[in-house]
């Protein structure tokens, strides 16, 4: 046994796989968090080396002080994680205030976690609070789609939205409370991690413009879903716009009130205006 064989442990690996399989990780692109419950804690103590020294997060997040994350690290490829696990990951510990962290597993050859750590923190933070805890995977990657639509649709909420609900009907069922979307910023920064962590309180997807996409989920299978699904609908809507900038058919308003009573899902009315 070793902490390779613990169970996820092993669902963390594959969903960075899956990520880059899809393409969405060039070189050292994209950053994967998890907050561990208690079992996997129990599960992963006995693998825990000597915990490193106490480093400042860059973000004060209360809300998690004392949780445990398994997390990417800084510079490392998705594409070795399943190949060199303890190289490419780490676990560490969040202090009782929430401003340090410290690592208690992996990147052995040294390193630091993702250098956009404080922006998982701050959504990781968040997202606890809104989904009274079911939330613990937080995931950022570079899908070209999604990417190449920021180039053309204005930045709001209701566009991203609306467009992307358009282009498959399973869309306002999978992310029912549609996505939110961040204008450039520098990434890895506290400015970053405050405006997605506000998109957050909201939606489920955060779109940063120019650079990726920001997704949280209760586990690895639900948000790797997410993610794939949205950038599914972006592929297709690049497809449509490539062969004419307007379309002949869609899907009206009233077919989403439709399709959410038939599934029980709640959809925002600013979504669903007049075109």
């Amino acid at each position: 046994m070793s902490i390779l064989d613990v169970g996820f442990v092993q669902r963390f690996v594959r969903m960075c796989q899956d990520g880059w399989e899809q393409g969405w990780h060039e070189r050292n692109g994209g950053n994967l968090s998890y907050r561990m419950r208690p079992e996997d804690i129990e599960a992963a103590k006995p693998y825990f080396t000597t915990p490193k020294e106490w480093k400042e997060i860059g973000a004060s997040v209360p809300g998690l002080g004392g949780e445990y994350f398994m997390v990417t690290g800084s510079g490392k490829y998705f594409r070795n994680v399943a190949s060199d696990t303890a190289d490419s990951v780490c676990i560490l510990e969040v202090d009782a205030a929430g401003k340090r962290y410290r690592i208690l597993w992996g990147l052995v050859n040294g390193g630091k976690p993702t250098s956009e750590l404080p922006s998982h923190l701050m959504n990781h933070e968040v997202k606890r609070a809104v989904s009274h805890g079911a939330h613990r995977v937080i995931y950022h990657a570079h899908p070209a789609n999604i990417i190449a639509l920021t180039f053309v649709l204005p930045l709001k909420d209701e566009i991203f939205t609306r467009e992307l609900w358009e282009m498959m009907t399973e869309c306002p069922v999978v992310f029912p409370k549609g996505v939110g979307v961040v204008k450039w910023m520098v990434p890895g920064g506290r400015e970053i991690a405050v405006a997605t962590s506000e998109l957050m309180k909201t939606y489920d997807v955060a779109v940063w413009a120019h650079h990726g996409m920001f997704c949280s989920g209760e586990d690895f299978d639900l948000t790797f879903g997410l993610m794939h699904t949205v950038e599914k609908s972006a592929e297709v809507l690049v497809k449509t716009l490539s062969m004419r900038p307007d379309k002949l058919q869609t899907i009206q308003p009233q077919e989403f009130r439709d399709l959410a009573e038939e599934f029980q899902v709640t959809l925002d009315e600013r979504f669903l205006f007049e075109k």
